[in-house]
Formats: C-alpha cells, structure tokens, sequence
C-alpha cells in the first residue's frame, strides 16, 4: 500500500483521508485547522505540521483546498509540494479550481520532476464518505495507470478524461448541472408545499418518477425539512459558479439559465446563509413576493 499525503481536511478532504484508511493505505496530512488533523489521528493517520512535511513523507499528494489562491500557494509556493516534493512523486489535485490554473500548475510541476494529476471529485462530501460519486481524470495516461488503484480506493469509478485542463473543465459542467437540479428542486418543492402537500410524500414519489435528479434526492430532504448541514457550503459552491462562467466565457458557451440561479445562490449568501449546504437557496425562493 502507498502513503498518501493530503493537504487540506476540511469536509471532502477528510472524506477522501476515511475513504483511503478504510482501503488500507497509509495517511500523512496536514490542515491549518489542528482539529482537522486530530480526527485524521483519530481514523490512524500521521499528522504532518506542513504541506512540505507531507511531501516529504508520502509518494502522492493529494490537494483538497477551498480557493484558487490556497492550492497555488500549496503546489508552487517557496515551501510548496512541487519545491518539496522528489521525482517520481505525483500531485493528485482534486480542489475545484479554473482549468487554466490546472494546466498551469501541471507544466510548472513537470518541470521539477513531478507528476500531476487533475483529479476532481463530482459528489458531495457524504457521498464520497459512502462510496458514491466519480473522480473525473487529466495528465499524462501512464500516470493515471500507476494510480488508479489508488483512486478507486477513494471512490469505485475513476474515469481518465483527457489532458490536464479537461477533467476540470467537465467538472465544471457537471457543477453547472448541480447549481441548476439544486435550484429547480428548490423552485418544485416550495410550490409543493404552498398547494399543501406533504413533502415526504412528494419526494417519496418524485424520486420514483421520471422527475427525479440525483439532487432532488440528496438536496430534497434537506429542503424539506429546511436543516442544511453543509455537505457543500454555499460560499465555496459560489466560488465555483464564478469558475462556471470564467470557463464558459472562455469557450463562448452562453449560460443563461445558470445566470438566473446564481442570482438565488447570491441572494441566501447575502441573507447569511454562506456556511450552510447549498440546499438553502430554498430560502432565497421563500423570502421572494410573488
């Protein structure tokens, strides 16, 4: 089994980090927050008190940060894994970032000997934690063989995309899907309930019927019962949308429909909502006049 570095344990990191203890592997990570660390210590990970004491102690790295600025500082910085790290080493990036970025820190990382890999996932953190969702892949084909074991660790479908960039770009659509399924769901559940149904009734059937999304079905239950522990908090999921529309721009694909969601992702983070599941833009739709 290969030791795993991860630097960053917040909720989908410490996902993958379980995932990856539970298939057996060894686990260093490190995380600006020491609880974070402490409940990898808990599962039988090491602790690491930096990113380059990651990458000096394990064969890949895997990157699970919030922002574009963290995950650059982390792979190219004066202390970062690409300074650290040794050849033969791979970088497996699995924040959600912009694909430029990707391509960029994939050169930059090649140059000093290293592999990477553009690995984000496409599920929420408790889908990750049950086994559920897929791991979208770029870089180099030979680096994917090596890993993959690895990474279907983490989750059973692990899909090579292409070059660096790409996997990130499809992430990016499948986040577009996300934004718009999680606000339609929102829009059909609010009507539901102002007829007077009862909303365990009518995502019992929805999720039976040819209505259904695979965010009807997780995000619905939340919305129903208006509790939104975060299993992707709003203020990152905006970070993404902003990414969306950069990546659309730069291939001159229009999008319309997710313009008018984001104006309801938007309206829940200015009404305070920002640490909460997505799932609240429910919230956004209840306070709007009709």
């Amino acid at each position: 089994m290969a030791t795993v570095g991860i630097v960053g344990l917040g909720l989908l990191g410490s996902a993958v980090a379980c995932r990856l203890r539970a298939a057996g592997h060894a686990v260093v990570g490190y995380d600006v927050v020491p609880e974070r660390v402490q409940a990898l210590v808990a599962i039988g990970g090491r602790a690491a008190p930096s990113a380059e004491a990651v990458a000096r102690g394990s064969e890949a790295v895997c990157v699970v940060l919030p922002s574009l600025a963290s995950v650059e500082e982390v792979v190219l910085g004066p202390r970062g894994l690409a300074a650290s790290g040794h050849a033969g080493q791979t970088v497996i990036q699995m924040s959600t970032i912009s694909p430029s970025l990707t391509e960029r820190l994939a050169r930059e990382v090649s140059v000093k000997g290293l592999a990477f890999l553009d690995c984000p996932i496409s599920g929420t953190s408790a889908m990750v934690g049950r086994g559920e969702g897929i791991i979208f892949v770029g870089g180099e084909r030979s680096a994917f063989d090596r890993w993959r074991p690895l990474l279907e660790s983490v989750l059973p479908r692990a899909v090579y995309i292409g070059r660096a960039g790409q996997a990130m770009a499809l992430k990016l659509v499948a986040n577009l899907l996300i934004a718009l399924h999680s606000a339609a769901a929102a829009e059909a559940l609010l009507m539901a309930k102002r007829a007077g149904l009862d909303l365990g009734l009518v995502l019992d059937v929805l999720t039976q019927s040819a209505a259904t999304s695979r965010m009807l079905e997780v995000r619905g239950p939340l919305m129903a019962k208006q509790e939104f522990p975060p299993q992707m908090k709003l203020d990152l999921f905006m970070k993404d949308l902003h990414l969306i529309h950069e990546a659309a721009a730069s291939v001159g694909a229009l999008l319309p429909l997710t313009d008018v969601a984001e104006r309801l992702y938007a309206a829940a983070m200015d009404a305070g909502h920002a640490g909460e599941d997505l799932a609240v833009v429910i919230t956004a739709l209840e306070s709007t006049k009709g």
